[in-house]
């Protein structure tokens, strides 16, 4: 190795020294072999027990050959698992070479252990972390594995891509728009088959109106005569020239978003077989029956889920093929991670954060957490609205006691403990209908009803029959 990466190298910053008050001595040791890293953009400062080495703190730089000494002086000293602060991508790099080595990576959240007083130092910071996780005081963050981890890069690289293809639509609407050619208003949808044909052909050199209403699609509801009118506008050549490179970068994106949904489909089609996809043909479903939609990718991404997971998660209402995406990308389909239910909708930050001082409850509100899965759930959840389903049903009675917002955080959770259960217990979902959580809310309503009364000392009567309730 480079004298440069060499662990005698002078310039290399070396602390002896450690930071103020320790831990009390009754604690258990728990993690005896542990090492704290502040990870960093241009160095990570590394701690270890005092009495593994001379210089029990170390800075590090981000290259790779630097990496690797960090990975020979770890084991030189002993240490066999590793915690580190969440800090943007950076930790990313050095996760994977550690955990390829066979150190047990501990990531965890930066909001948990930053609120000390006294440690304002890259030093004391990775001192810190090293003694909480000798004593077990840190608990790591979900990291799903690397075979997840590909599959969550490749989604969401074709989500970014999906949201550059649709400002070079709104670029394209804005070039007609400047032009008078009112194309948005007479069509639906200016990328179907009317839309792209007259804007390719403008972009090629066609101004008559006439011959580009002929262009038109036997389905589309407006008059050739209607679109005419909308036509006839004024070419002019600069923004003629915006919408020419618009409809470019539009159909640049449209290839790399093919070139995605290959690569992810050869990535699904990498995991363990796990159901037979011609058994969805014995579950049917309404969304079977439907077109695909523009942004959904070109291959039968639910066969491929179905495959890949065991269960078919589009049989819960509100949830398509790419909400199943979104959530099997993120956390995965081994729900052995989460003991319970409640810790999965804890994760996903869609259960009440209960915050009780003085044996008050100051704060019910669920916590800001930015997290994707849950983001698909609560897509999934407003779709619901005017569903004639269960779940339907119970987001209308949510809506209508808690407003729009927690009825949306109310109904998203309740989605998440169904694909808890059909991931981990492979339960399929039926859906038990309107009319069944409706009776199950009039019994609950009579029930507490009841209590009520019984507790005031009074009766209910049933007004229909006479029948005394309570």
């Amino acid at each position: 190795m480079n004298d440069k990466h060499s662990s005698t190298d002078p310039k290399r910053k070396k602390y002896r020294w450690r930071w103020g008050p320790k831990l009390p001595k009754h604690l258990d040791q728990i993690n005896h072999n542990a090492a704290g890293i502040d990870v960093g953009a241009r160095k990570h400062y590394v701690a270890v027990p005092e009495d593994r080495d001379e210089h029990p703190v170390q800075v590090f730089e981000p290259f790779t050959p630097d990496l690797i000494e960090m990975v020979q002086w770890l084991k030189q000293c002993g240490i066999d698992t590793v915690v580190m602060e969440s800090t943007g991508v950076y930790w990313i790099p050095l996760f994977q070479v550690l955990q390829d080595h066979g150190f047990e990576v501990l990531l965890v959240d930066a909001r948990h252990v930053k609120y000390v007083p006294g440690r304002k130092t890259d030093v004391f910071d990775c001192q810190w972390l090293q003694q909480l996780h000798t004593f077990g005081l840190l608990r790591g963050a979900f990291v799903p594995d690397k075979d997840i981890a590909a599959l969550r890069t490749y989604s969401r690289q074709r989500k970014q891509l999906v949201q550059s293809c649709s400002r070079e639509i709104q670029h394209m609407q804005k070039a007609l728009t400047q032009m008078n050619l009112q194309l948005p208003v007479v069509i639906s949808d200016i990328t179907g088959v009317t839309g792209m044909r007259i804007i390719r052909a403008i972009v090629a050199g066609e101004r008559d109106p006439v011959v580009l209403a002929k262009m038109k699609h036997p389905g589309v509801k407006s008059s050739e005569e209607t679109i005419v009118k909308a036509l006839s506008g004024n070419y002019r050549h600069e923004h003629v020239f915006t919408l020419t490179q618009a409809l470019d970068l539009y159909d640049i994106y449209q290839g790399k978003i093919a070139q995605c949904d290959q690569a992810l489909a050869r990535r699904m089609q990498a995991f363990e077989v796990k159901a037979d996809p011609k058994e969805l043909a014995a579950k049917p479903s309404k969304r079977n029956k439907r077109k695909r939609r523009k942004n959904e990718p070109h291959f039968d991404l639910r066969a491929e889920l179905y495959q890949m997971t065991g269960v078919d998660l589009t049989q819960i209402d509100g949830i398509d093929a790419m909400t199943a995406l979104s959530i099997i990308t993120e956390c995965g389909f081994d729900m052995q991670r989460f003991p319970t239910e409640k810790h999965f909708a804890s994760w996903l930050g869609l259960c009440p954060n209960n915050t009780v001082t003085g044996g008050k409850v100051k704060k019910t509100r669920s916590r800001n957490v930015h997290n994707r899965a849950a983001q698909a759930l609560r897509i999934a959840a407003q779709s619901l609205h005017s569903s004639t389903t269960y779940l339907g049903a119970h987001y209308r009675r949510m809506h209508a006691r808690l407003g729009a917002p927690k009825a949306l955080s109310a109904t998203a959770h309740k989605l998440g403990r169904l694909v808890y259960h059909m991931l981990k217990y492979g339960q399929d979902y039926v859906d038990k209908g309107q009319q069944y959580e409706e009776e199950q809310y009039r019994k609950r309503a009579e029930r507490n009803l009841r209590r009520r009364a019984h507790a005031m000392g009074y009766q209910l009567i049933c007004l229909d029959t006479g029948e005394i309730l309570a």
